[in-house]
């Protein structure tokens, strides 16, 4: 049981370590870091702009790390914030047109990122094992609102 808990411990530390590396490669370019990655494609699927509360959910990120997040990418040309209903409180954030230049870029080089590292696996394979990390998802998910039962 050990040996499975330190070889999924270490994997998920693994890709996580080289996922940031990668992503802050990218990102350097705009002067950001590998953070901002999750903002930029999630923003980049709402054209028309996203709340914040609504780009935390799909995101997976709290409030006050998309506050922080969006003010950088507001601060670097890459975001700013849409008047609804005639005002800013309920506004909606959007990527402009250098934003979604970078966001188009960073997807593109994420997903061929993603394709060469799962370069050896058949269709089937990556179906099992994204089954796989979606089931573990969601059961970590639970157990850290539970706790690990005795």
């Amino acid at each position: 049981m050990l040996d499975r808990f330190e070889r999924f411990s270490f994997a998920i530390s693994e890709i996580s370590r080289c996922w940031r590396k990668l992503a802050s490669e990218e990102l350097s370019k705009y002067g950001l870091k590998s953070p901002h990655a999750t903002y930029l494609t999630t923003m980049y699927k709402y054209p028309d702009g996203i709340t914040v509360p609504k780009l935390c959910e799909v995101s997976g990120k709290d409030k006050s790390d998309a506050s922080r997040m969006i003010a950088i990418l507001e601060e670097k040309g890459l975001a700013q914030k849409k008047v609804v209903d005639g005002s800013l409180y309920r506004g909606l954030w959007a990527l402009t047109e250098q934003g979604k230049k970078a966001a188009q870029e960073v997807c593109l080089r994420a997903s061929k990122a993603v394709e060469l590292a799962g370069k050896d696996l058949s269709d089937e394979t990556r179906d099992i094992f994204y089954q796989a990390l979606e089931s573990i998802t969601s059961n970590l998910t639970e157990l850290s609102k539970e706790g690990i039962p005795e």
